[in-house]
C-alpha cells in the first residue's frame, strides 16, 4: 500500500509576527520604542492593530520575549540591506600561483616576486610551485635554497602556511599575507 507524499510544513525565515507569537505574556516596546512594561500577548496584539502596524518579536529568547510594535515588511527589508552590505564587504581570499624553475634567471626571480607582493597587497595566498625537468631531480638541494629565499624575502610581509613539500616531479610551499 502506498502513502500519500507528506510535504515537510514550510520553515518560516525572520522574526515570528502577529499571531505566530503564542507566549501568554510579552515585554512589549510600542512605535515610538518606549518600553511598556509586561503586557498580555492579546492586549500587545491589540495595541498593534490600533495603530496598523505589526506585533514583531524581537528578542524570543528572553523571558518573557521582548516584542515590538513595527512595520514588518520595513524590518525585513531592512535586514535585507544589512545582509547585502555584509556581503559586498566581504573578501573573498584566493590562492594565487607562481610557477617558477629550479635554475631561474635573477630578472625572472624579480619579476615573480613583484607579483608574489603584488599579490600579498590585495590580501591572496600565494602558492609557489617548482618544477624539477630532467636530471634537475638530482638538484633537489636547489629547489629547496630557492623556496628559502623568498620565504626570507617575505617574511615582513607573509607567514609559511604549508612548508615546502616535494610531490612527485614538483615541490610546493603556501604562503599567507599577514
Amino acid at each position: 500500500m502506498r502513502r500519500p507524499f507528506k510535504a515537510p510544513p514550510p520553515v518560516k525565515e525572520g522574526p515570528r509576527a502577529n499571531r505566530d507569537i503564542r507566549v501568554p505574556r510579552v515585554q512589549l516596546i510600542d512605535e515610538e520604542g518606549n518600553n511598556r512594561g509586561i503586557v498580555a500577548t492579546e492586549d500587545a496584539l491589540r495595541a498593534a492593530e490600533d495603530v496598523g502596524l505589526d506585533l514583531v518579536e524581537v528578542s524570543p529568547n528572553a523571558n518573557p520575549p521582548v516584542c515590538k510594535i513595527i512595520d514588518l515588511g520595513k524590518l525585513k527589508y531592512q535586514n535585507q540591506k544589512k545582509a547585502a552590505e555584509a556581503r559586498k564587504k566581504q573578501k573573498t581570499i584566493e590562492i594565487k600561483e607562481i610557477k617558477m624553475r629550479p635554475n631561474i634567471d635573477k630578472h625572472d626571480y624579480e619579476t615573480k616576486m613583484k607579483a608574489v607582493r603584488r599579490f600579498f597587497e590585495d590580501g591572496d595566498k600565494v602558492k609557489l610551485t617548482l618544477r624539477f625537468r630532467g636530471r634537475e631531480m638530482a638538484h633537489l638541494e636547489l629547489g629547496m635554497q630557492l623556496l628559502n629565499r623568498v620565504r626570507e624575502e617575505v617574511e615582513p610581509i607573509a607567514k609559511v602556511e604549508a612548508e615546502p613539500k616535494l610531490e612527485g616531479r614538483q615541490m610546493m610551499m603556501v604562503l599567507a599575507p599577514k
